[in-house]
C-alpha cells in the first residue's frame, strides 16, 4: 500500500491500510479509499507515529474524541495524532510546502470563524467537532475529531505541519508535538525568562519534554518529582537540576529545601495526581504561575482560599497551540537535547494493538512507543 518514488513524486494507491476502533480497546485493521487534500491541505504519507495519553484515552474511554457528535466507538474511526511523514501531494493553491517534504504534526486545525480561533486559541476553537453533516464548520482535530495516524495517509492542512529537520531521524521526530505541549505550556506561563525556577511534576512524555525545553529555555532550576528512578534518571539527562522521587521526600518540602525556603516561579503538573493542584500552591513561591497538563480521573478537592491569599495564577492548556511545534522543532535541529532518550519501544504497522497495550500498561518501562508504518 505504500507509495513508491517516480520521478521525484509519489505513487499513491487507492486504498491504505489503517486501524480502526470497534468496541473499547478494541483496534481492527481494515483498508480506506486514500484521502485526497482540499484548498490548503496536504496529503501526507505516515512514517512514524507515537502513542500519546490521550491516544490511550481515546480507545478505552471515548473522550476527548468527538466523532459525529459523539464517541468514537464503532464509527470507522482512526486514532493517534503523533505522527510524522513525507508530503506526497499537494492541494490547490499550496506553496509552503513542496513534495517530499519531511514534517510533523499539529493536532488541531480551528474553524477559523469562531471567537477563539480569530483571537488566535485554534486549540479552544468553539466548533470543536464541528466537520460533519449539517454542522460542518470546518474544525478537524486528528486523531480526536477527524481520522488520525494510525494509517498510511492522512489529509492536513498546512497550518498544522512543521518541517522536520534534517538531523533529526523519523522515531525523534514524532516527539517534536510533545515538546510543542510543554513548549505552550511555558508560553501560557507568561514565557520563561532565564533563570527563573521551574518545577515539574510527573516524568512522563511530556513531564520529561518540560524538563527538556524548559533548561534549553534557561531555567535555573529545573527541578523533576515523580516515583520512578529510571524516569527521573532520564530526567537529569535532559536537563534537571534536581530529582526528588515522592515516595521517599516530601516533593513541597523538597522544592522548599532546594530554593532555600522560597518555592519556585513556576509548576507545570504533569502527573494528573488528584493532589497535584493543592501541591503546586504549596510548591510555587507568592505570585507564582501553575499550568495544569495532566489532568485526574475524578472531581478534585482544592484549597482556593490559598489561591487567592498567595495570588497564585493557574492555567489549563490543551495541546500545542500557538504554533509551540516550530519553535520546539528549532530546539531539535539546534540538538538542544536528546528527544530520543524517551523513546523507549518501536513495533511495526501490523504491530499496532501490541504497542497499544506497551504504552498502555508500561510494559518493560515504556515511555515512547513509536508505530514504524514501513520498513523503508
Amino acid at each position: 500500500m505504500s507509495a513508491a518514488v517516480q520521478g521525484g513524486s509519489f505513487v499513491i494507491p487507492e486504498t491504505m491500510r489503517a486501524w480502526v476502533l470497534d468496541d473499547p480497546g478494541d483496534l481492527r485493521l481494515t483498508e480506506k479509499l486514500v484521502p485526497q487534500p482540499g484548498p490548503a491541505e496536504v496529503l501526507v504519507r505516515i512514517d512514524a507515529i507515537a502513542f500519546c495519553d490521550g491516544d490511550i484515552r481515546i480507545i478505552t474511554r471515548g473522550p476527548p474524541a468527538l466523532i459525529e457528535g459523539g464517541l468514537p466507538f464503532n464509527k470507522n474511526f482512526t486514532p493517534g495524532h503523533e505522527y510524522m511523514g513525507r508530503v506526497v501531494k499537494l492541494g490547490p493553491g499550496v506553496d509552503e510546502f513542496a513534495i517530499g517534504d519531511r514534517v510533523a504534526v499539529e493536532v488541531h486545525f480551528g474553524c477559523g470563524r469562531c471567537e477563539r480561533c480569530r483571537a488566535g486559541m485554534y486549540t479552544s476553537c468553539l466548533n470543536y467537532g464541528m466537520n460533519y453533516g449539517a454542522h460542518n464548520k470546518g474544525h478537524r482535530a486528528n486523531g480526536f475529531t477527524t481520522d488520525g495516524g494510525f494509517a498510511d495517509y492522512a489529509v492536513n492542512n498546512v497550518n498544522t505541519l512543521v518541517h522536520v529537520p534534517d538531523n533529526v531521524g523519523d522515531e525523534e521526530a514524532t516527539l517534536i508535538v510533545t515538546a510543542g505541549t510543554a513548549m505552550y505550556a511555558l508560553d501560557t506561563l507568561g514565557g520563561l525568562i532565564a533563570g527563573q525556577s521551574l518545577c515539574i511534576t510527573g516524568p512522563g512524555a511530556i513531564g520529561l519534554m518540560g524538563v527538556a525545553v524548559g533548561k534549553a529555555l534557561g531555567a535555573q532550576p529545573v527541578i523533576l518529582t515523580g516515583t520512578r528512578d529510571s524516569r527521573l534518571n532520564l530526567g537529569r539527562q535532559l536537563g534537571a537540576d534536581h530529582v526528588v522521587n515522592i515516595n521517599s521526600e516530601n516533593p513541597v518540602e523538597a522544592v522548599k529545601r532546594i530554593t532555600g525556603g522560597k518555592g519556585v516561579h513556576y509548576v507545570m503538573e504533569c502527573s494528573g495526581n488528584p493532589n497535584g493542584l493543592n501541591d503546586g500552591m504549596d510548591m510555587v513561591m507568592r505570585g507564582g504561575r501553575i499550568c495544569m497538563i495532566g489532568f485526574a480521573n475524578q472531581p478534585v478537592s482544592v484549597d482556593v482560599a490559598k489561591l487567592v491569599r498567595n495570588h497564585i495564577a493557574v492555567f489549563g492548556i490543551r495541546g500545542e497551540g500557538r504554533s509551540a511545534t516550530h519553535r520546539a522543532s528549532a530546539l531539535f535541529a539546534q540538538r538542544r537535547f536528546d528527544a530520543k532518550l524517551i523513546h523507549t519501544h518501536t513495533f511495526k504497522m501490523d504491530d499496532v494493538p501490541t504497542a497499544f497495550k506497551y504504552s498502555r500498561d508500561r510494559i518493560d518501562g515504556a515511555i515512547k512507543v513509536v508505530v514504524k508504518m514501513r520498513d523503508a
